[in-house]
């Protein structure tokens, strides 16, 4: 028997050879798996610690209009209502502890807050705006609960602009500007 030649490969030949040895071959999963995995993971870390920041000052924005709020019924006694006019020391103390939270000065008041109104509490039980302070009504007739007397409330309402960690986060979806009211009754 006569040996033939061997046939040279042809190109083709040898890198379907090389993309069969290739897919045979498992080194190395393993480390792209974890790859995978831990960028996941991280992401998902990330994610929950910038949702958890973002509560966290949530928080201290709601603590900042409650602290206002008691600073304005503590600053003005009750003679002097309505506060508004008959408080001066009234803002300043509001501004003070609105700023004395862990968020310090990126706590801002709203404008045109603190505010003054008369309000009522209706037949659902929700506090209602009757009117400003100076036309006070006899009583609460005008939203279904005449047995009532009109109170005097103060709002305190406060911003601040929450900075996410990353560009792909869930508090983008919160949006960017917490903004909280609090409530404290006069007399």
């Amino acid at each position: 028997m006569i040996a033939k030649a061997p046939t040279p490969m042809h190109r083709s030949d040898r890198r379907q050879s090389l993309i069969a040895r290739l897919a045979r071959d498992r080194r190395g999963i393993a480390a792209i798996e974890f790859g995978f995995i831990a960028s996941f993971l991280a992401f998902a870390g990330l994610n929950v610690a910038d949702l958890a920041i973002y509560e966290r000052d949530r928080l201290q924005v709601e603590n900042a209009a409650t602290m206002g709020a008691q600073a304005a019924f503590a600053a003005c006694p009750l003679d002097a209502v309505p506060a508004t006019n008959n408080c001066p020391t009234m803002n300043t103390a509001v501004t003070t502890s609105v700023h004395s939270t862990g968020l310090g000065n990126a706590v801002s008041l709203a404008a045109g807050y603190p505010s003054e109104g008369m309000y009522c509490v209706n037949s659902a039980g929700v506090l209602v705006y009757i009117s400003d302070v100076y036309n006070r009504p006899n009583d609460c007739n005008s939203v279904g609960t005449p047995s009532n007397v009109p109170s005097d409330y103060i709002l305190v309402r406060v911003n601040y602009t929450y900075t996410p960690l990353f560009g792909f986060s869930p508090t983008n979806i919160l949006g960017t500007t917490i903004t909280r009211t609090s409530w404290v009754r006069m007399g």
